[in-house]
């Protein structure tokens, strides 16, 4: 008698499949937890322009706890000091090292273009965050629309002064896109506001002191405005600490700023502040987007991320960037 065996055996094919199936299986679980398949190392460089900003510091720091994620990315970056050549210098150092990846926000849009375009016609992948270069010698570019985010500016100050004013101008760095349209798109718009102008522009690179000391020396040249149209939110608490010290009560002056910090929160809600528009750093975006070009992913080449006006009618709604 023949013996009946029990259970079944699968064709050897179909055995492959399975096993195949399993191993895809697998590989998703992997990347899904921050693993990469395989032993291989990136590095991924930053060449960060100022980390005195805490808008700057807080960039790197995001992009630091997104990657913290994936064991097989090593993160460095360097810090310029507010200087352009020294930021030239620190993208060729960090090409020299031999990175997978590059990030940066170039200080002076013009004047870095040929060191970025260096390195990615070198075939390494270039992303840009929140400010542009000359020409498009890049991988990929994320970041807010400035000129909007100047052109909604204009039309508050508007509203607020009834259409009559002068508005003292505090300027993000002017060879960079940010201070270049947020300049230039505030101008544009107060073209329709006849009644609206421009009593003079401070440069004060998106720093407390010097907008301390813009405000300082605004007042001191006897220079009238009935508001400031400060370009970050840093500038916009150095008005604060200056026009106090001046005697001037800050909620007697409508200020705007940009990036959404903290401390413009609270400034707003205490009504030393009148408005500020998000702009978050767009790290953990950059972070995230660097992982997929490293996988070889089809990515667009530029991401815009919303921007939202904060007043006192919606501050406790919305959550400061840090």
């Amino acid at each position: 008698m023949k013996k009946i065996q029990r259970g079944f055996s699968l064709p050897a094919r179909a055995i492959t499949a399975v096993l195949v199936l399993l191993g895809l299986f697998s590989m998703a679980a992997m990347v899904r937890a921050g693993e990469w398949p395989g032993e291989r190392t990136f590095l991924v460089g930053f060449a960060q322009d100022h980390m005195a900003n805490d808008w700057r510091a807080a960039q790197v720091r995001d992009i630091e706890r997104e990657f913290a994620r994936y064991p097989f990315i090593r993160f460095v970056y360097t810090d310029a000091g507010g200087k352009t050549a020294q930021q030239v210098v620190d993208i060729e150092n960090l090409r020299a090292r031999g990175v997978d990846l590059l990030i940066t926000s170039p200080r002076d849009a013009e004047a870095m273009a040929p060191v970025i375009s260096s390195v990615y016609n070198a075939g390494i992948p270039v992303i840009l965050l929140s400010r542009r270069t000359i020409g498009d010698d890049y991988s990929l570019f994320i970041g807010a629309s400035n000129r909007r985010i100047a052109r909604q500016a204009a039309d508050f100050f508007a509203e607020r002064l009834h259409g009559k004013g002068r508005i003292l101008v505090l300027q993000h760095i002017p060879t960079s896109t940010p201070g270049i349209d947020r300049t230039e798109g505030f101008r544009e718009q107060l073209a329709n506001y006849p009644g609206i102008q421009i009593a003079a522009i401070k440069r004060a690179d998106s720093l407390r002191h010097l907008a301390i000391r813009a405000v300082e020396e605004a007042l001191a040249e006897g220079i009238e405005f009935d508001a400031i149209y400060a370009q970050s939110d840093s500038m916009a608490t150095g008005a604060r600490i200056a026009l106090k010290q001046a005697g001037r009560d800050p909620a007697a002056i409508p200020i705007t700023g940009i990036d959404y910090i903290g401390e413009a929160r609270e400034a707003i809600r205490a009504g030393k502040q009148a408005a500020s528009f998000t702009y978050p750093t767009f790290g953990r975006e950059g972070a995230e987007y660097a992982i997929r070009i490293l996988r070889g992913e089809t990515v667009p080449r530029e991401v815009t991320v919303d921007s939202v006006m904060v007043t006192r009618d919606n501050v406790d709604a919305i959550e400061p960037i840090f």
